[in-house]
């Protein structure tokens, strides 16, 4: 429990209402579970689209070679990898991947062994909503579909701005809960019925595609999410749609 914090708070889980201090249990178990099938299922439940959203992450975000790089809420280091390749580590940049779940960690840190990929990057286990990194020690701050799965949204915003350094960049992808008008019946089907087919299928789990779902409902819509950076002191705070608002990009400074 956080200073505070009263001890009968509550928060989503998806549609339902659990103890605060129990959701970010509950999250971890969710990425347990589903850790080795993940970005499997990223690719499957998506066709394929969420690599063009990270692609035009990166791209907004353009990272220069020296820069430091926090990427919060990482998992299997997808968009740290993208990163790295303009970071250019021999040239002094570097990527921390942060996450809470350390079987995420754990598959994303063997598959960068694997092909290779040993320095510039390091794998942190650690909150969003306390960063165990130093205060004004990032260029850039990334997180990508992991602030919708946090108990304290202002926290993590807070906590982005805390570690970033003055002109430093906050980068977030994260799905949302409106989207173009001619998309919303077929999204809402394909969502609710045919997605946690899919993650039973593959994962064992139809449970935690459930939960998935749902926490994309219970999101803040774009201009409230451009409310809460702004309060969190980051500044020019933008968003840009992708694929009619299934996805959307929220860019901002630290001043």
């Amino acid at each position: 429990m956080r200073p505070g914090e009263h001890p009968e708070a509550e928060a989503d889980f998806g549609f339902r209402r659990v103890a605060r201090t129990a959701k970010a249990p509950l999250v971890r178990g969710v990425f347990d579970s589903v850790a080795g099938r993940y970005d499997l299922m990223n690719d499957l439940m998506s066709g394929g689209i969420h690599r063009w959203w990270k692609h035009e992450m990166i791209a907004w975000l353009a990272p220069r070679p020296g820069q430091t790089l926090i990427d919060v809420a990482g998992g299997t280091g997808d968009i740290a990898r993208r990163a790295m390749k303009r970071l250019d580590p021999e040239k002094g940049g570097q990527v921390f991947v942060c996450d809470v779940n350390a079987q995420m960690l754990e598959v994303g840190r063997a598959r960068a062994i694997d092909d290779g990929i040993l320095a510039g990057i390091e794998w942190v286990c650690g909150d969003a909503e306390a960063l165990p990194m130093a205060e004004r020690s990032a260029d850039l701050y990334t997180i990508a579909f992991g602030l919708r799965n946090v108990t304290n949204i202002d926290c993590a915003l807070a906590e982005a701005r805390r570690v970033l350094k003055p002109g430093g960049r906050f980068m977030c992808l994260e799905f949302s809960p409106t989207v173009t008008r001619w998309l919303a019946a077929a999204y809402d089907l394909y969502s609710f019925q045919v997605l946690p087919r899919i993650g039973a299928a593959v994962t064992g789990d139809r449970e935690a595609y459930t939960y998935l779902v749902e926490s994309i409902r219970r999101f803040p819509p774009q201009a409230a999410v451009c409310e809460l950076v702004e309060a969190a002191g980051l500044g020019h705070v933008k968003f840009r749609d992708l694929t009619g608002g299934i996805a959307t990009l929220y860019s901002a400074w630290r001043i």
